[in-house]
């Protein structure tokens, strides 16, 4: 029986569709391996998330570090999803771009967890840091008329909205059978459905992706 089944069927269903969409990236052409890894990472968390609420959850002992094992992998899918973004964006070699935004947001979890304060909110907090990192660039890419543009910002607009229904009250049941953990994996799914087009169906059929040169950056 499973202790907590709408989250654990609702994080099963995220990790499955994140699962075949990594597969199909990967054989999608001319879409570089961070996409793919981004969305390989995901769907371990969820998958993970899913033995979570199903079972370690009723462990004292468990879920603790069931839980502080899972945020590392969401940690991870948002790294590669911010490396994949300045690949795209700024093109291959831009390391040192990407550490300097991604230490934001791990400085600020690191500060959190030191605090004793780690747990879903302040990965969802810490981690919308690296999110608008990545929403910026392509804001950035929107004012170069980057090809892609469009449809990843509309993607990533759509997978930060989702967190709004994981800050809803804990006790509330906004949609009947799924509580705000339940709701919030379900409204994942369709930003993880936008961006694999994105950075797949929608890409270019010829010709490389034109990326943004560093001088041309804001100061």
């Amino acid at each position: 029986m499973l202790v907590e089944p709408a989250a654990s069927l609702t994080d099963l269903a995220l990790g499955l569709v994140a699962l075949v969409l990594a597969l199909r990236l990967r054989a999608a052409p001319g879409v570089h391996p961070h996409w793919t890894r981004s969305f390989a990472w995901a769907s371990a968390a969820a998958l993970a998330g899913a033995v979570h609420h199903g079972v370690v959850v009723r462990s004292d002992t468990w879920s603790g570090p069931s839980w502080a094992v899972i945020s590392g992998i969401v940690v991870v899918a948002i790294s590669y999803l911010l490396a994949a973004s300045v690949v795209e964006v700024l093109g291959e070699g831009r390391s040192r771009v990407f550490w300097v935004l991604r230490s934001g947001s791990l400085i600020a979890y690191a500060a959190v967890a030191a605090s004793g304060r780690a747990g879903i909110a302040a990965i969802l907090l810490c981690e919308g840091v690296t999110m608008l990192a990545v929403l910026a660039l392509w804001v950035m890419a929107l004012r170069r008329r980057h090809p892609l543009a469009w449809p990843v910002a509309a993607a990533l607009v759509a997978s930060m909205g989702a967190a709004a229904a994981r800050a809803l009250p804990a006790a509330s049941e906004p949609v009947p059978g799924l509580d705000p953990t339940s709701l919030y994996h379900v409204a994942q799914i369709p930003g993880l459905l936008l961006l694999a087009w994105a950075v797949a169906a929608a890409r270019p059929r010829r010709g490389p992706l034109r990326p943004i040169p560093l001088e041309d950056l804001p100061a």
